[in-house]
Formats: structure tokens, C-alpha cells, sequence
């Protein structure tokens, strides 16, 4: 055989290898992957966590404003259906429950006028006045701290800030 002339007998198929026989090997993250991928999701929550915290104040008292927006509405249906708005000692609770104390509301809607009456967002019950110190009616929360007054997110929300 010359040199230069190479049979093809002389070549055997080389084997497959058990990769390419379609038995992959299971392949995991390295220590550094991982660690590189905790790193980004430190730096990414030390970014945005800050911004969100103060967000869920705020977000209570934007819920607080849409609640005492929800009862001035219903109290308005009182006040068309039964000529006048409860009174202090018949309160909020006249949305839900017929007052039994004078004046009774001879029109009063069948179910009520809400299905329940709700707490501010911080727990604590709205506060009612009839007549009211802002408008013929006031509907107000205390704010975070549950206390009159207050600044910030402990200052009072009332109807008369809608």
C-alpha cells in the first residue's frame, strides 16, 4: 500500500459516544451560577423594595377615600328614599339595618343599602355626624393612628376631602 492511497478498509466506525446516543447527562448549575443569580436578585430587591414600602400607605388611604365615597352614596339613598339622613345615635348602621329608633325611616330599602358596613383601613369604624361640621353630613376616619387630628398618615380623611 502506498502511502499517499488510504483504503477506506482500513477505517472502522468509530463508536457513538453515550452522549450522542441520546442519553444525555444531567447537567446542574455551578456554586458560581447560582451565586451570580442571587447577587442580581439582592441588588434588583435592594432597588425596588424601598420604593414599594411607603406605597401601601398610601394605598389605604386612597381605599379609605373610596369607602367614604361609597357610604356618602349610599347615605344619599337614604336620604332620597326617607326625606332625611339617620341620625347621629341611628348612625351607619341605618345602611344596613332598618333603624327601629325615632325617626324611623318609613321608605327604608328592602336589604339595605349596603350588604355590610366597613372598617377603615387601618380596622378602626368610620366616624358619622349629622349634621356634619364640613357639610349637611360628615363621614370621616381617624387615619393610621385611630386618634383625631393627626398629620401625614395619621391626619383624618373625610367626605370633605373628595
Amino acid at each position: 500500500m502506498h502511502p499517499i492511497f488510504l483504503s477506506f478498509s482500513s477505517f472502522t466506525a468509530a463508536k457513538p459516544s453515550r452522549l450522542e446516543a441520546g442519553q444525555r447527562q444531567a447537567r446542574g448549575f455551578t456554586l458560581i451560577e447560582v451565586m451570580v443569580v442571587v447577587a442580581i436578585l439582592g441588588i434588583l430587591a435592594a432597588l425596588i423594595v424601598p420604593k414599594l414600602v411607603g406605597r401601601s400607605d398610601e394605598a389605604r388611604v386612597v381605599a379609605a377615600k373610596q369607602d367614604i365615597g361609597t357610604l356618602m352614596q349610599s347615605l344619599k339613598l337614604y336620604r332620597l328614599d326617607n326625606q332625611h339622613y339617620p341620625t347621629n345615635q341611628q348612625g351607619l348602621a341605618a345602611l344596613v339595618q332598618k333603624p327601629t329608633t325615632d325617626p324611623v325611616p318609613p321608605n327604608w330599602k328592602d336589604g339595605g343599602y349596603l350588604d355590610k358596613l366597613p372598617n377603615d383601613p387601618w380596622g378602626h369604624p368610620y366616624q358619622y355626624l349629622n349634621p356634619g361640621l364640613h357639610g349637611d353630613i360628615d363621614i370621616f376616619s381617624y387615619g393610621a393612628d385611630g386618634q383625631p387630628g393627626g398629620s401625614g398618615f395619621d391626619a383624618d380623611i373625610g367626605s370633605w376631602d373628595l
